[in-house]
């Protein structure tokens, strides 16, 4: 892959200046790439001649034993080199194809794990995470509600598969907008095995849709964790969606360190991004990914109703901080969820009505 500049930001995947639809990969600079692993075991196929030949086998006229055996061993060198050479070309390719994680349908039982996290678990923890920091969302003012194909109010995520900080943010994100509606299509993937807190279990957004009567949900995966060699738009990635006209006119707009302090001053927003109805911004994650290291999809999601874990405090925490924005949006609608102890927790702490 080739080298790119790259422009310092904390806390998310740095998509290049100039524009939504390419993405700069910041955290990649921050990690070293993870060799190919050659499979285990030898090639299988071929058969191996034995010593002398055939039995029986008498060398034609006019020719000594002595000559067949050269020639039956440089046959045999021959053999073995092309062996050699198809086991390096299937062994390069295994690891090619090896090297992500696949896109596949969300285990029923992961799904209702984090869109089924009891209301005592999200009460008892608030913004409360003892053991791993949570940073609060930007709160912005004085901008009219966002409207996503004529729905309003909306929420926009703007992420990528391979990208480990989406793959923190999407648990509580996927958590927080199940009290608002109902997901259809989820899927589950894992973020890049090469850049920091490798192979980051987490869900992907591509094809996946909220139906709420509250709120409208954009999810765009602008680039798969496929490596990608002559991808300049995805940093070595195959790229996936890129966002509509309208959903890249509301990404520009906050592109500018005047709205993110973790913006660089030329421009651009990190992986993920995060607008909850130009009222709440996420740029970035909000819990460090490498406390996810390790962890399956089901060890993730089964702990989700312990309210004393240090893992499902950053992501609860982290889902009350977002209700909040969503409940500030939807003028406190469900009152079930937006008049909650751990919402107005959240809401508290960041200055907002949550209704």
């Amino acid at each position: 892959m080739a080298n790119e500049k790259k422009t310092p930001v904390s806390g998310g995947n740095k998509p290049k200046p100039g524009g939504p639809e390419s993405a700069k990969d910041k955290s990649r600079a921050q990690s070293r790439a993870v060799p190919a692993k050659t499979p285990a075991g030898r090639p299988k196929g071929g058969n191996t001649p034995r010593p002398g030949g055939r039995p029986g086998a008498t060398a034609p006229p006019g020719r000594s034993a002595g000559t067949l055996w050269a020639w039956g061993a440089v046959g045999l060198v021959v053999v073995v080199i092309a062996v050699v050479v198809i086991a390096k070309i299937a062994s390069g390719n295994s690891s090619q194809n090896a090297s992500y994680t696949p896109v596949t349908p969300a285990p029923a039982q992961v799904v209702r794990d984090v869109t089924t996290i009891p209301a005592s678990v999200y009460n008892q923890v608030g913004v409360s995470s003892s053991q791993i920091p949570v940073a609060k969302p930007t709160i912005i003012s004085g901008n009219p509600p966002m409207s996503l194909g004529g729905a309003s109010p909306a929420m926009l995520y703007y992420g990528a598969e391979y990208c480990p900080f989406c793959a923190a943010e999407r648990w509580p994100m996927t958590a927080a907008l199940s009290r608002f509606g109902t997901w259809s299509n989820l899927q589950v993937t894992a973020s890049s095995p090469t850049d920091v807190a490798p192979n980051t279990h987490t869900f992907s957004y591509r094809g996946a849709t909220l139906t709420s009567p509250y709120i409208t949900f954009r999810g765009i995966e602008a680039c798969t964790n496929i490596p990608d060699a002559s991808s300049t738009s995805c940093s070595g990635y195959r790229p996936l969606q890129s966002p509509t006209k309208e959903e890249a006119a509301s990404l520009q707009q906050y592109s500018s360190s005047k709205y993110l302090p973790n913006t660089s001053s030329s421009g651009g927003i990190s992986f993920p991004f995060v607008n909850v109805n130009d009222g709440m911004l996420v740029s970035g994650a909000s819990y460090d990914p490498t406390v996810l290291a390790g962890l399956t999809w089901t060890g993730i999601a089964s702990g989700l109703d312990n309210p004393t874990d240090p893992i499902t405090q950053a992501i609860v925490a982290t889902a009350n901080y977002l209700s909040a924005g969503i409940c500030q949006a939807t003028k406190g609608q469900p009152g079930s969820v937006c008049t909650s102890p751990g919402v107005q927790a959240a809401a508290k702490a960041l200055g907002i009505s949550a209704g």
